[in-house]
């Protein structure tokens, strides 16, 4: 403490300061308030939008009820050494029946959006044809409980639950009849529901559904397809985004906003040098040349279709004009950085950094702590395809969430997470990137897919035999953040 500062709060506190001082100190204190006044961060713009999210077959159950098919994930998490605890999705969260109990929790905290799924078997059964006449009825008490306590709903038609009819008929996304029927389903949907959901994601995390399940073979429906069938499903996918924005607007009402969800392939400068920016830019670009680049510019980059060579998905020029018509905002899905990286003055530009083993990382060991991808992703992205809207659709933190002796969660781990990445978000904004809203992943805990119910993002724990909510610690710091419109203030 400052020598001065130490003299002038001994003089008031024993008395000996006479009045002329004494309201010298004051005015010293308060100039010292205004100092640190004009040192906070730049809040939140006005009309920022803050919201929490959740998918349809990770919380709502009931996956036998009012004519739903089965999904991919249904088929999937019943084979025995899929899901890490062994559990299903059968019963989730019972927010198919709990669902009132649920926006009441979303109201507690504040926020004046939710991010949910709509189970695609549950609209069509069978992937096509005749719609479920009870397909939608949820849906239509959900939008409306959510408008009632002023919510404002934002679905996503395709959070991963694949009707497993289009799986044994067409063979799922390796086939553009699924983009078709996926069209279909957009346009029914539009229908019925946009005079009251105004903003509609299309699909969510190509990067990752596409890989894992396709590809790697960890995820539904558990398939290890060549590279060329791989890369030509993932074409089928984006193709399946340009019909169904086609769609949407064609069915839909005058007014409704449409873009994807994907968990971009995040890119960080190592070191905020001009050169390494430079390079970020175009590791971006390259490295997500697959889906969003495609979706944003109506074409592959050459270094995209180079390095795929025999490989490269086949298309028409048609099909690139559906797949790049235009969206209304974009969703990214931010959680890690998945690559640092540096220029290079060899092809293509950038090169990729190791992550040394002792970089941190949450309780998912995937979930390594980079807050400065929060700031970097969407303004790289924001440049590169000159995006004027963006949500950050996900972003959250498992966490260890014991139950303290007095009943509480004190999950200090993901209010430090929150705090840091919601900190370098404000830099981005205070910046002008062009970041619209923010969707915490996730409202409670719920069936986190091949981890079953042991990896736990909620800001409510879930108990998921007696079904009871409970608030943790972070549901208090983000409503604190919401009603602030701010963070480290």
């Amino acid at each position: 403490m400052p020598a001065d500062v130490s003299r002038r709060r001994f003089a008031k506190l024993t008395g000996l300061a006479a009045l002329g001082v004494a309201a010298g100190v004051r005015a010293a204190e308060n100039e010292k308030s205004a100092s640190t006044d004009r040192h906070l961060p730049t809040p939140f713009p006005k009309d920022f939008l803050w919201g929490t999210a959740t998918s349809s077959y990770q919380i709502e159950g009931a996956v036998d009820e009012d004519g739903r098919g089965k999904s991919i994930w249904d088929i999937f998490s019943h084979i025995p050494g899929k899901i890490e605890d062994g559990s299903t999705g059968d019963r989730a969260n019972e927010h198919y029946h709990r669902y009132k109990e649920d926006v009441a929790l979303i109201q507690a905290l504040g926020v004046k959006a939710y991010r949910f799924s709509i189970a695609w078997p549950r609209v069509f059964p069978e992937g096509f044809g005749q719609p479920n006449p009870k397909g939608l009825d949820f849906y239509d008490r959900l939008v409306d409980e959510l408008l009632a306590n002023g919510i404002e709903p934002y679905a996503t038609l395709y959070h991963w639950d694949l009707p497993q009819a289009l799986q044994d008929r067409v063979g799922s996304w390796s086939s553009s009849d699924t983009s078709k029927a996926f069209a279909d389903y957009a346009a029914h949907v539009a229908a019925r529901l946009t005079d009251r959901v105004k903003n509609i994601f299309t699909v969510n995390e190509v990067g990752r559904f596409v890989n894992f399940g396709y590809g790697w073979g960890i995820d539904a429906p558990g398939l290890k397809l060549p590279t060329a069938q791989l890369n030509q499903a993932r074409h089928h996918v984006a193709l399946a985004h340009g019909l169904a924005v086609q769609a949407i607007r064609a069915s839909g009402r005058a007014g409704t906003r449409v873009g994807p969800a994907e968990n971009i392939a995040a890119c960080v400068p190592a070191i905020a040098t001009p050169e390494s920016i430079h390079a970020a830019e175009i590791a971006t670009r390259e490295l997500n040349a697959g889906f969003l680049g495609v979706v944003l510019e109506g074409k592959y980059t050459e270094g995209f279709l180079a390095y795929a060579g025999a490989d490269a998905p086949k298309f028409t020029a048609e099909q690139l004009k559906i797949i790049g018509t235009p969206n209304d905002f974009v969703g990214l899905n931010i959680y890690a950085p998945q690559y640092y990286v540096t220029a290079s003055d060899r092809a293509p530009g950038f090169h990729v950094l190791p992550f040394p083993t002792s970089f941190p990382h949450m309780n998912s060991e995937w979930l390594r702590i980079g807050p400065e991808v929060i700031y970097w992703a969407p303004r790289l992205a924001a440049k590169i395809w000159s995006i004027e809207n963006i949500y950050i659709s996900e972003n959250g933190t498992s966490s260890e969430d014991k139950i303290a002796a007095d009943g509480q969660v004190y999950d200090l781990d993901r209010i430090m997470f929150l705090r840091n990445y919601l900190s370098q978000m404000q830099r981005a904004t205070a910046e002008g990137v062009p970041i619209r809203g923010y969707f915490l992943w996730s409202l409670m805990d719920n069936f986190e897919w091949i981890f079953g119910y042991g990896k736990r993002f909620g800001l409510y724990r879930v108990d998921f035999e007696s079904q009871a909510r409970l608030p943790k610690l972070s549901a208090a710091f983000y409503r604190d953040v919401v009603a602030r419109n701010a963070i480290g203030a």
